[in-house]
């Protein structure tokens, strides 16, 4: 999954994207690298990144998702949001899947919404909201309170006609760096839920703190954090840097083959 992110202030590639041409070429790099879906977002949910109205969120994304379908017709597009309308609006234009950090819980219409349109739903871990998240790491057993999280919002999302979920622990969000590593290394716990597991770590600060390099400097961290995360049953890498990903997709398969 390439991440194609419309926010100024994205950790990694806030505003790198100016204009039409610039999003046209970057994405046809990115599937021509390999990539299965592109995820769009225009809400940027890193730790205390500003607050964006749905109204600005919308003039955002929905011109970039007319732009995307018109011209590559065949694309499979995710749709980085926690809000029901603008899920609504998206798959009405053209996309394909929602990709929610909230799990349902910052939208009390998103569930309900996902169910009745039918398509594939991504649900994360993640207590509170991007802007207070980092204030509620406090666990007595990580991957547990995972695993109840997670049976809890697929018996809800089932409950409302959603057959297709995809799991992501939410490496980030919620979670300390000391925590981060704790969840990769029991990683293979979440393959209980016998759902397919999506894993963000790309150019993350578990990465480039722990690497005391900068977000810039950290695609080889991702790629061994990557690696691991295949290694420990995941199905989906959501990357910035879609070549090196496949490169580690097919190194992972050719060892298990």
């Amino acid at each position: 999954m390439g991440i194609l992110n419309l926010t100024p202030d994205s950790f990694y590639d806030g505003g790198s994207y100016k204009n039409e041409q610039d999003i046209i070429t970057q994405v046809e790099s990115m599937l021509n690298e390999g990539a299965t879906f592109i995820d769009v977002g225009a809400y940027s949910s890193r730790p205390d990144a500003d607050h964006v109205s749905e109204a600005e969120e919308l003039a955002r994304i929905l011109p970039v998702v007319d732009l995307l379908i018109n011209t590559f017709p065949n694309l499979i597009l995710s749709i980085d949001t926690f809000r029901s309308r603008i899920a609504k609006l998206c798959i009405e234009a053209g996309a394909s899947i929602i990709n929610d950090i909230s799990a349902g819980q910052l939208d009390p219409l998103m569930l309900e919404t996902v169910g009745a349109l039918k398509v594939p739903y991504i649900m994360m871990h993640m207590r509170g909201t991007p802007q207070n998240m980092q204030k509620h790491t406090d666990y007595n057993d990580l991957l547990k309170e995972l695993l109840f999280y997670f049976s809890e919002r697929m018996a809800l999302a089932r409950q409302h006609g959603i057959t297709d979920i995809i799991i992501d622990p939410g490496f980030g969000f919620s979670k300390t760096r000391e925590q981060n590593f704790e969840l990769l290394n029991k990683l293979e716990l979440l393959n209980i839920t016998e759902l397919p597991m999506l894993v963000g770590v790309s150019r993350k600060s578990m990465i480039y703190k722990t690497l005391e390099n900068t977000p810039q400097e950290a695609l080889n961290g991702t790629t061994v954090l990557n690696t691991v995360s295949l290694q420990k049953g995941a199905s989906i890498l959501r990357v910035h840097d879609v070549k090196e990903a496949m490169e580690c997709i097919t190194l992972i398969t050719a060892l298990k083959h």
